[in-house]
Formats: C-alpha cells, structure tokens, sequence
C-alpha cells in the first residue's frame, strides 16, 4: 500500500495588528477627503485680485485672469491655466499667485520693460531689451529705432536694430529717458542722440557698461558743457566734440578757419576705467 504524498505546508499570511489597520484606513481617507476638498465650493475661489498690469490691454487681460481663477479653488491653482490665458500678450512676463484661504486669491502680473520704440512707415511697436515686440505696451515717450521694413513675428531680427536696443537695455534709466531716437553711419557705427544734450558716438556696440559709465562722467564734468558730441569708441579715453578750440576764441579768422566738428577736448576717464 502506498502513501500519499505530503502536501507541502503553507504559511500562513500575517495578519495586521488591528492598530495599522485603522492607520492605513485613516491615510486612504485623509487622501480621498483631501481631493475632494481640493476642488470642492467651499474652498472655490470667489475674490480675485490683479495688480500690475498697463496699458491698452489691461482691463481685457484682467478679465481674462479673473474668468480663469473663478475655475478654481485655493487649494488647486493651475498655474499652466493662467499662463495659457496671457500668452497671446508679448507684455506679459510672468504671472505670480497667492491664496487667501478659503476663498481669496491675488494675481500679480509681472510686464516686459520696454526700453525703446522700433518704427517702421511711421508705425512704433514697443520692444523689451532681449528684442521681444511687445504689442499692446503702452507706447509711451521711448527712444525710437528705426527699422526698414514693419517687424514680423514676435521679435526684432535686423541686426543693426538689435545692437541699438541693446545698447539701451544697458544704459541707465536716467541717461536712457533722455534719449531720442538711435541711428547708425555708414560704417555701422552707433550713435544715439540725447534731449537736451550731445550726441553719444558708440561705435561698434561693445563694452556698453564701461561707455555708459563714460557718458555719464563727462556729462557731468563742466568742461563738456556745450559739446555736440561725446566720442564714446573708447572709453577709457571719452573725448567731448564739437567744442570751440580755446585757441581760436580771439581770433576770429581762425574760428571760422577751424572745423567744430574736427574739434575734441579730452575729458578725464571715468571711474572705474583704465587709462
């Protein structure tokens, strides 16, 4: 007579102390209660508030901003929702939210600086320093640059437009308020022309910190008053233009002999540069 054979023995499962029972219960429901709440009324958003934003596109972008917030709760923003909602609108920078629990949620709208007009046929588009048009911008009193052809597309492409823009990013605010409109020589050389003031001669569109620092020296030396230009290609050596020659200030055959425009005084270097 043969034996059956030995069913192999199988372990019995563990059971779960009846305390991480109840713990694993309370996670699953803070977890499921917790999206619910999320996108539930009581935490929907009822109190929208947009500060930043000018411009003839303002009171539409806020618009815009509150309809889209009014989708949501302060415990789910979606943030992709709001950037959709400016991306039409080249001003728009950036987008940055806060919540006021329960209900309450602030939008602050971060614009492009515009730092100069491109103007073509008589048409001007703002433009940011990175060469970003920013149609809808205020077009407020701004240096002009001008373009052969209307611009296309979300940016500045011709490269001599680019230099000058550029060159006015990098200028400081008070010096760039002053000034009028950029243009360039034959040879591609920079020159921008100041209200109240001389013309400021770039040259090729490098260095621009140590040539801003430069202007603002010698405009503020007495010595440069009157000039017409400030020749600004090295500015480790800026040179007013266009001054009188002190020695033909009595001797008016030589004054109308001499050729203003040939005429440059040396103005100390500014700070910070080499000599």
């Amino acid at each position: 007579m043969h034996r059956a054979a030995a069913l192999p023995r199988v372990r019995a499962v563990p059971r779960l102390p009846r305390a991480a029972v109840w713990i694993v219960a309370a996670i699953v429901l803070l977890v499921v209660g917790g999206l619910w709440l999320r996108d539930s009324s009581l935490v929907k958003v009822d109190r929208v508030t947009v500060t930043g934003l000018t411009g003839p596109d303002a009171a539409r972008v806020t618009n815009l901003l509150q309809a889209a917030a009014g989708d949501m709760t302060t415990l789910h923003v979606r943030q992709d929702q709001l950037d959709a909602v400016v991306a039409p609108y080249p001003v728009v920078k950036a987008v940055r939210v806060q919540t006021d629990f329960p209900h309450g949620m602030r939008i602050t709208v971060v614009e492009n600086t515009p730092v100069a007009v491109v103007m073509a046929d008589g048409e001007k588009t703002p433009v940011s320093g990175d060469g970003k048009l920013l149609r809808g911008a205020e077009p407020r009193a701004l240096p002009i640059v001008p373009l052969k052809v209307p611009p296309t597309g979300e940016r500045v492409i011709d490269p001599t437009a680019m230099r000058a823009v550029a060159a006015l990013a990098a200028a400081p605010i008070a010096l760039r308020d002053r000034v009028l409109h950029a243009s360039t020589t034959p040879a591609g050389g920079l020159t921008l022309a100041l209200r109240d003031g001389p013309e400021l001669r770039f040259g090729a569109a490098d260095r621009l910190a140590a040539k801003w620092a430069a202007a603002a020296a010698v405009l503020a030396d007495t010595g440069s008053a009157g000039a017409s230009y400030l020749d600004l290609r090295y500015p480790e050596r800026p040179a007013a233009g266009g001054l009188e020659d002190p020695a033909t200030q009595h001797d008016p055959q030589a004054v109308n002999a001499a050729d203003p425009a040939a005429t440059t005084t040396p103005v100390a270097p500014a700070p910070g540069t080499a000599p």
